[in-house]
């Protein structure tokens, strides 16, 4: 007793060191519990993701992302068969019922076409080069043709066709020159200037094919031209735009900007009074690079 009097102080200090030592390692016994049933769970719902990524499709509750996979898919599907609605094909030329394409029958076709074309061009007002075959002039008056290239050339005849009429339409100036790719070993023999260095080029959803046409024009013709391309069936795209004056060009009046003299505003405040000149504009060439859209066949 003696001892434990002259030593109370110390003996209380041992008993919380020992209460704060077996309280420190029931805690971290339990913790350690804890931390081993956390690892497990972890380890388990890895092993299960794991599992189910390497199922194709992955599932889900009751199939239930299987069902809304589907259910997109099919939404994409209608609004791609409702897309088709302004990406019509543009009709070949000729495009014989029976299918059957025949050297006659396309040589035949184009003469009349590329005389159809600069009949309209000139009840439209639009000047074209000297006995102009719209880029078909290696093949204009041929009766054979290179193997295998009829069907892409009357692809391309409906393609010219369609771009011709939409600058008729427009009443632009002139028409310079359209420039298509090349299809036939024909066209190796053709004017250079009717043909472009590129290639048709696809995706998973459409072939597009690109053509060029030059032209002049005043700014009111180019925006109808635009307007025209944009509101086409056929899946029309303007790639690019080159615009510049063309030369000596200038004139006054008239055609120039399709207005009329009462759409200019009044006199009112000119020194000297008189009538108010038509506006002046400058007769621009145009250049546009546009791409035919073929959509590929859905299954």
């Amino acid at each position: 007793m003696g001892w434990i009097k002259r030593n109370l102080f110390f003996l209380i200090g041992g008993v919380i060191a020992l209460v704060l030592l077996g309280g420190a390692g029931f805690y971290t016994y339990t913790s350690w519990q804890r931390n081993n049933a956390a690892l497990d769970k972890l380890n388990k719902i890895y092993t299960t993701l794991k599992e189910n990524n390497s199922k194709k499709p992955l599932p889900g509750k009751d199939g239930s992302n299987i069902k809304l996979a589907q259910e997109q898919e099919q939404k994409l599907r209608e609004w791609m068969n409702g897309a088709r609605n302004h990406f019509n094909p543009i009709a070949p030329i000729p495009n014989p019922a029976n299918g059957q394409l025949t050297p006659q029958l396309f040589g035949d076709t184009l003469s009349r076409t590329i005389a159809r074309l600069q009949s309209e061009a000139a009840t439209a007002g639009v000047s074209l080069p000297p006995a102009y075959s719209f880029s078909f002039q290696a093949e204009h008056g041929a009766v054979k043709f290179a193997p295998g290239s009829l069907k892409p050339l009357s692809e391309q005849v409906g393609a010219v066709a369609a771009i011709s009429e939409i600058l008729f339409s427009a009443h632009v100036n002139g028409l310079e020159g359209i420039q298509r790719i090349r299809v036939s070993d024909d066209d190796k023999a053709g004017q250079q200037n009717d043909y472009l260095d590129e290639l048709s080029y696809s995706n998973n959803l459409a072939v597009l094919t690109p053509y060029r046409v030059t032209f002049l024009a005043f700014t009111p013709e180019i925006a109808q031209v635009l307007i025209a391309f944009a509101a086409s069936p056929h899946g029309t795209i303007v790639r690019t735009i080159n615009v510049q004056p063309a030369s000596g060009a200038t004139t006054t009046g008239g055609r120039t900007s399709g207005m009329s003299p009462s759409a200019f505003p009044p006199t009112a405040g000119r020194s000297g009074g008189g009538a108010l000149p038509f506006l002046n504009e400058q007769k621009l060439r145009v250049t546009m690079v546009i791409e035919i859209v073929k959509l590929a066949p859905t299954n």
